[in-house]
C-alpha cells in the first residue's frame, strides 16, 4: 500500500459530520542471515545492542567476526554524495508495483471498468456528495456499493486520488466502512491527495483500524494540519514498539490543546495496548454527547464499549460501522448486524454466520441464543413443518425486513405446499437474497391478487407472459402498492403496451413527465453508463424509507436499469418495493 490527503474532523478531533481492523504497524523486516553475514571480514567491528541495524532480530547482540589480514579500507570524503530522491524512490517502488490512478478499486463484482463511459468525472463527484444515504432500498444499496467499490476507469476530467477519495466518502455514509477502507487502500501512498488523506483516515476509523494510518501519518502531517494526523503519530510510534518517542509526540499534541477529555483518554488508551504502553486507561462516557469517527475508530479497536445513546446522536451509518468493526464484542454486534443486513450492508450469508457464532458463544445472551436456536431448526429442523414453525417465531407477529433478509436461505428450503399461509413472508424472505427463482416456484399456490403473486409477477427471471391492466387492477395491496406495482411492471416492460397509458392516467401515475434527472437519467441510457444510472438511482430515492419513493421514479429507475442490462437488480427493486412499501 500506499498513499496521499488531510483528515476530516477538527472539532473533536474527527467529527463525523454527515456520517463518517487492524493492518499492523509496519515493522522493520528481519534479516533470515546469520548475524553479520556479508560483512567485509577485513575491517570487524562491534556495535551497541542499543542501537540496532536494520534486519537485526529484536535484541540481536551482533557478534564480531574471527580476525582476519588486515586490507585497505576506503575512506569516505568530507563531502558524501548525495543520492538523487528519484533514485531512491525507484528502489522504494519500483515501477512494475506501482498501480494506476487510471483504475481503482476492487476487481470483479460485475461491473464494466467503463462504467462511467465519457461522463464527466466532476458532474459524476458532484451526484456522489449530492446522495444521502444510507438509502432505502437494500438492493439499489446493494448496486451502488458494487459500482463505488469496483474496479473502474476514472472518468475524464478529475483526479484519481481525489475520484477514490469521494467514493470512499459516499461508502462510508452509506455505512460501507470495509469498503471504504477498500477503496482508499487501492491508490499508492506516494500518491495521495489532501482530499484522500481526509477520507482515509475516516476510513480506517470507520473499521476500528486506527494503524491503518500509520504508513501515511509522516506525509500526512507534512500535507495537512488536521488534528486527528497530528494524534495519529503517536499512536503509531506506541504502535511501532517506540514508547518513549509516542509519550514525547503525544505531550507536544496536547499542548496543541486540538483536543481533550474521552478523545485524549482513547488515544492513551492505544497507546497503553501497545507493546510498553505502560497505561491502563478506564474511558468514561459521562458527559459526552455526541460520537466521532476518531471515538468510535479507537473505542472499537481498543474493545471499549461505546453507550447506545452515542449512536443516536449521529447518523445510522455508525450503526452499520458497528456490525463490521472486528473489536466490537459479539454481544453488541447482533442488532446492528441485523440493521446492517436489512440495508445491504451484510448478506444473509453473513448474518447466518453471526448467529452461528452467537450459537457457540456460552456467554451470549438469552434473546441472541434463542433465535440461533430457532434459525437452526429452520434450517435443519426433521420435518416442513417444524422448520416452519421455527420460521414463525423468528419473524414473530409481524416480519420485519431484517429477519426476512436472515431467514432466506431456510425459507427456500421450505416445500412448496398449498396449504401454507405464509406465502407472502416466505417469498419476501427469499427475495430479498435475491433467490429469484426459489420463489418462483411458489406462483402455483399464491394467492391470485395478493403480495407473494405480485412479487413473483415482478421477480420472475423466467417470465414471459405479459400482465393487463385488469391483473393490476385486480392487486389487492392497497393503493399506494398498486402504483408501485404498476411502475415495476411497466418499467420491466412486462405490462401490455396498450395498458401502460391507461392504467398510468387511472392511477396518477405520472410515467412522461420530464425534468433535469429524467433526462440525466435518459443520455446516461444513451451513452451506456451502468454507473451514472446507478448514481442517478440513488438520486431519484433521496427518502427515508419506500413510502416516500414516487412510483413514477421507481418506473423510470428499473427501466434505466433494465436497459443498462441490469435487469435483475431492477427486477429485485420492484419487487422489494411491494415486500417493503
Amino acid at each position: 500500500m500506499r498513499t496521499s490527503s488531510r483528515a476530516i474532523a477538527a472539532a473533536g478531533v474527527l467529527a463525523l459530520a454527515a456520517s463518517a481492523q487492524v493492518i499492523g504497524a509496519q515493522d522493520r523486516p528481519e534479516s533470515i542471515l546469520p548475524p553479520g553475514f556479508g560483512e567485509p571480514a577485513a575491517a570487524p567491528t562491534t556495535r551497541a545492542t542499543s542501537a540496532p541495524l536494520p534486519g537485526d532480530p529484536p535484541g540481536a547482540v551482533v557478534q564480531p567476526l574471527p580476525a582476519a589480514p588486515a586490507s585497505p579500507t576506503a575512506t569516505p570524503s568530507a563531502t558524501p554524495t548525495p543520492v538523487d530522491p528519484a533514485t531512491l524512490a525507484l528502489y522504494e517502488m519500483p515501477p512494475f508495483a506501482r498501480r494506476s490512478l487510471d483504475r481503482i478499486g476492487v476487481a470483479g463484482g460485475g461491473i464494466a471498468a467503463d462504467a462511467f463511459g465519457d461522463a464527466d468525472g466532476r458532474m459524476i463527484e458532484a451526484l456522489m456528495r449530492r446522495t444521502a444515504a444510507p438509502l432505502p432500498s437494500r438492493w439499489l444499496s446493494i448496486l451502488l456499493r458494487r459500482t463505488l467499490v469496483a474496479a473502474i476507469d476514472t472518468p475524464r476530467g478529475v483526479d484519481g486520488a481525489d475520484f477514490a477519495a469521494e467514493r470512499a466518502w459516499l461508502l462510508l455514509r452509506m455505512g460501507e466502512s470495509v469498503a471504504a477502507r477498500a477503496v482508499v487502500q487501492g491508490v499508492d501512498n506516494g500518491d495521495y491527495t489532501p482530499k484522500l488523506y481526509q477520507v482515509a483516515a475516516n476510513a480506517w476509523l470507520a473499521t476500528g483500524d486506527p494503524a491503518g494510518m500509520c504508513p501515511v501519518v509522516e506525509a500526512a502531517n507534512t500535507a495537512t494540519p488536521e488534528p486527528a494526523w497530528t494524534f495519529a503519530r503517536p499512536l503509531c510510534a506506541a504502535l511501532r514498539g517506540e514508547p518513549a518517542r509516542a509519550r514525547a509526540l503525544f505531550a507536544s499534541a496536547r499542548r496543541g490543546r486540538s483536543a481533550n477529555g474521552v478523545d485524549l483518554l482513547l488515544a492513551q488508551k492505544v497507546m497503553g495496548a501497545a507493546a510498553d504502553g505502560r497505561q491502563a486507561v478506564t474511558i468514561e462516557w459521562d458527559g459526552v454527547d455526541r460520537l466521532t469517527a476518531w471515538r468510535f475508530g479507537l473505542a472499537a479497536a481498543t474493545g471499549v464499549a461505546i453507550p447506545d445513546a452515542l449512536y443516536a446522536t449521529t447518523g445510522r451509518q455508525a450503526y452499520y460501522w458497528r456490525a463490521l468493526a472486528p473489536g466490537v464484542a459479539l454481544a453488541d454486534r447482533v442488532a446492528p448486524a441485523e440493521a446492517a443486513a436489512g440495508q445491504g450492508v451484510l448478506s444473509n450469508v453473513a448474518l447466518v454466520d453471526l448467529y452461528a457464532a452467537v450459537a457457540a458463544d456460552p456467554d451470549a445472551a438469552s434473546a441472541p441464543s434463542a433465535a440461533a436456536q430457532d434459525l437452526r431448526i429452520a434450517y435443519a429442523g426433521s420435518g416442513a413443518d417444524a422448520r416452519l414453525a421455527a420460521l414463525r417465531q423468528l419473524w414473530g407477529g409481524t416480519p420485519t425486513w431484517p429477519r426476512l433478509v436472515l431467514t432466506a436461505r431456510a425459507a427456500a428450503r421450505q416445500p412448496v405446499r398449498g396449504d401454507v399461509d405464509a406465502v407472502d413472508p416466505l417469498v419476501a424472505s427469499m427475495l430479498s437474497a435475491g433467490l429469484d427463482r426459489h420463489a418462483a416456484r411458489w406462483a402455483a399456490v399464491a394467492p391470485a391478487g395478493g403480495d407473494a403473486w405480485a412479487m413473483i409477477a415482478l421477480a420472475d427471471p423466467d417470465a414471459r407472459r405479459r400482465l393487463s391492466g385488469s391483473d393490476v387492477e385486480g392487486y389487492g395491496g392497497g393503493e399506494a402498492k398498486r402504483r408501485l406495482f404498476f411502475a415495476g411492471l411497466a418499467g420491466l416492460g412486462r405490462l401490455a403496451p396498450d395498458d401502460v397509458s391507461t392504467s398510468a392516467e387511472a392511477l396518477g401515475v405520472r410515467i412522461g413527465a420530464e425534468n433535469s434527472w429524467t433526462r440525466a437519467l435518459d443520455r446516461a441510457v444513451t451513452r451506456d453508463q451502468p454507473g451514472t444510472v446507478a448514481l442517478l438511482a440513488a438520486i431519484g430515492m433521496q427518502t427515508p424509507d419506500w413510502r416516500g419513493v414516487p412510483p413514477a421514479a421507481l418506473y423510470r429507475i428499473v427501466a434505466a436499469l433494465r436497459a443498462v442490462g441490469l435487469s435483475g437488480e431492477a427486477r429485485m427493486i420492484a419487487a422489494e418495493a411491494i415486500a417493503r412499501g
